[in-house]
């Protein structure tokens, strides 16, 4: 229920307001002693609770416990210290109002002017591998509700929630002994964000607790994600962008650039879908994007010296025209042999989970290079969002099985002979690697790498007119994969004509029977998986 309203010429105007009383209770303990040292000698009253309290006592500050503001102990192991009407009045009184002034006054409460408040840490509790009540636990309640409170009220009180914001309260103290509108404003806007955030990651929690449970998708959704950087445009020049971070991600949102030009809108999409080819793969991978789509991934030649070189040389040598400017990642440290090899390659991005120093070195002569460090905990996210017009979409992200060699064993062999373990492998390779290509999708693969790709054609016989064109000479011999199956025996048949080996395919069309025989009349090995792999 809203409070009630009052008259505007009941407010009296409030700019700078001068910090006499200071409300402290932190779980972050960065930077608190300098502030406390500013509060101090600004002659402010600290009142703080529970750990925040004795480390300003031990450093010789004077200050008051939560509990003797209350005259209740802080209780329940914690969970009771600020859930209370001398805390909370103090928080919420508007100054403005000499009615409010009056209540505090009968009261004998006194007010804050700032509350210095960063909540528990939930998303590092979780980040650590803690379940259940360890992460219960530090849930905060008390916190939310004091900066809530504080912001609310931000034209009588200045709300601070990280330590970055320290150095600005301790110029305010020392050039105008207080904080003025602007400054409690531009405050209060961070602490809803902070308190937002920190419930998204809440909420998260629990979400993925009861998507775990192979439960219903939750009726809720809450994305909170920060601003990381405006981006200098979006896809093209005339439109605005800006990269954000997702609460609790680790992708590449969260890569470290070592080095090169800004990041672009554009950028960022390709090195996603490069992480996304290269590391579907187990061995040492390397995929090379262009405009989000494939045009090389391989894996590490047996017995290779150097197996991320040798992958990245691999992928290179499937279209190296189309390889001209585009994105690269690698499943592995990159080496100063790969380095060596991207010497002569116009490249946008490289990505890796980490650089030797020797390869960095080669890198940084190519200063425009933009060198991509994943973050140590990323991982493949679970589930994948899109946004639509009015809405979004949710859906479990399409991942292989870590043990694909056991599930390849169910596939049905419809059309000639089982191949030897190397072809085998192969057709693993090109059935993984078309996960990553827009749909319409077909991959040609020889010794686990592509040498040919056909994708996003709208219809599936052009796809494989592109693949087979792409790979020329060396579509003889080599391995096909469909992303779906293919509705018409036409495009298997230009398949077959480049010579092609083995097709691997979802099958389920109601022409299935029509493709099988084109493939046995050529004796084609033909496998149906049963699961297609779109990707739009």
């Amino acid at each position: 229920m809203a409070g009630p309203r009052h008259d505007p010429a009941d407010y009296r105007p409030r700019d700078v307001v001068p910090i006499r009383r200071a409300l402290v209770s932190v779980s972050d303990k960065t930077g608190l002693l300098e502030l406390g040292a500013a509060l101090a000698a600004a002659g402010v009253e600290i009142v703080s609770t529970g750990g925040s309290a004795t480390l300003l006592r031990d450093a010789g500050y004077d200050v008051t416990d939560v509990s003797a503001v209350t005259g209740f102990p802080e209780s329940l192991d914690g969970r009771v210290k600020t859930l209370h009407p001398s805390v909370h009045a103090g928080l919420l009184a508007d100054l403005r109002l000499a009615s409010h002034e009056a209540q505090l006054e009968q009261l004998d409460i006194r007010p804050f002017e700032l509350v210095v408040v960063n909540l528990y840490p939930f998303v590092e509790t979780v980040a650590s591998g803690a379940e259940g009540d360890d992460v219960v636990e530090q849930i905060d309640i008390g916190g939310p509700a004091m900066v809530r409170a504080s912001a609310k009220n931000h034209a009588n009180v200045a709300i601070v929630v990280s330590p970055e914001s320290y150095p600005a309260i301790i110029q305010a103290l020392q050039t105008n002994g207080g904080t003025n509108l602007v400054q409690r404003r531009e405050l209060a806007a961070r602490a809803f964000s902070h308190t937002a955030a920190y419930d998204t990651a809440v909420s998260t929690w629990f979400a993925e607790g009861t998507l775990a449970d192979d439960i219903d998708l939750p009726a809720h959704l809450t994305i909170q994600a920060e601003r990381l950087s405006t981006l200098r445009y979006g896809e093209n020049s005339h439109q605005r962008a800006a990269i954000y971070t997702r609460v609790g991600g680790h992708g590449i949102a969260q890569a470290t650039q070592l080095q090169g030009k800004e990041m672009s809108y554009n950028n960022y999409v390709d090195a996603d879908a490069a992480l996304r080819a290269a590391f579907d793969m187990v061995k040492p991978a390397v995929a090379i994007i262009k405009h989000a789509n494939p045009c090389g991934i391989a894996v590490a030649a047996p017995n290779a010296l150097d197996p991320i070189a040798s992958a990245h040389l691999r992928a290179h040598e499937c279209d190296p025209v189309s390889a001209f400017g585009g994105v690269i990642a690698a499943n592995r440290t990159v080496t100063l042999k790969m380095a060596e090899n991207l010497r002569d390659i116009f490249t946008e991005v490289i990505i890796a989970p980490d650089f030797e120093p020797e390869a960095l070195e080669v890198f940084k002569l190519k200063k425009n290079l933009r060198v991509l460090r994943l973050p140590a905990d990323w991982q493949q996210e679970r589930m994948d969002v899109r946004l639509v017009s009015g809405g979004l979409l949710l859906q479990d992200a399409d991942r292989f099985p870590d043990d694909i060699e056991s599930v390849a064993k169910n596939w049905e062999l419809v059309s000639g002979e089982r191949p030897a373990d190397e072809d085998m492998e192969s057709l693993i390779f090109a059935w993984k690697s078309c996960r990553a290509v827009k749909s319409n999708a077909i991959v040609l693969a020889k010794g686990s790498a592509t040498v040919g790709i056909g994708m996003g054609q709208v219809n599936r016989v052009d796809s494989c007119r592109l693949a087979v064109e792409r790979a020329g000479d060396r579509a003889a011999g080599s391995i096909a994969a469909s992303d779906a199956f293919f509705p018409f025996a036409d495009g298997p048949q230009v398949l077959i004509d480049a010579g092609i080996t083995a097709i691997i395919q979802p099958g389920g069309s109601v022409r299935d029977a029509e493709v099988v025989d084109a493939a046995r009349a050529a004796g084609v090995t033909m496998f149906f998986t049963g699961e297609r792999h779109f990707f739009h």
